[in-house]
């Protein structure tokens, strides 16, 4: 029993230092949203913070601020979709898609 139970310990104690490799590797993936076929584009990393933003001249309508701030937040929406799938599928590696307590979420 006691030997099921150290097993079972190394094993969680591999899956923590997986799963905190793949935290930091994350930082380096990137995903892109875009909006109003693509006049805006964002682009985030892994952690889920911006890293850039694209922004077209025919989407600035000095009339029109609205329509530019929806497609804002509609690109950015699309790239924190993008990216939280991208998230859970190498998270999903390491725990075979477990949400696990003590260990970092999937999103």
């Amino acid at each position: 029993m006691a030997n099921n139970m150290g097993r079972m310990m190394k094993q969680v104690q591999k899956m923590q230092a997986d799963l905190a490799r793949i935290q930091e590797e994350l930082k380096e993936k990137t995903a892109e949203g875009t909006a109003g076929g693509g006049v805006v584009k964002v682009t985030v990393n892994g952690h889920q913070e911006i890293l850039a933003v694209e922004i077209a001249p025919e989407a600035v309508d000095p009339d029109d601020v609205e329509m530019l701030q929806d497609l804002i937040i509609a690109a950015v929406n699309d790239a924190l979709r993008k990216c939280q799938d991208m998230v859970s599928k190498e998270m999903g590696r390491v725990t075979g898609g477990l949400n696990i307590p003590g260990l970092p979420p999937v999103f």
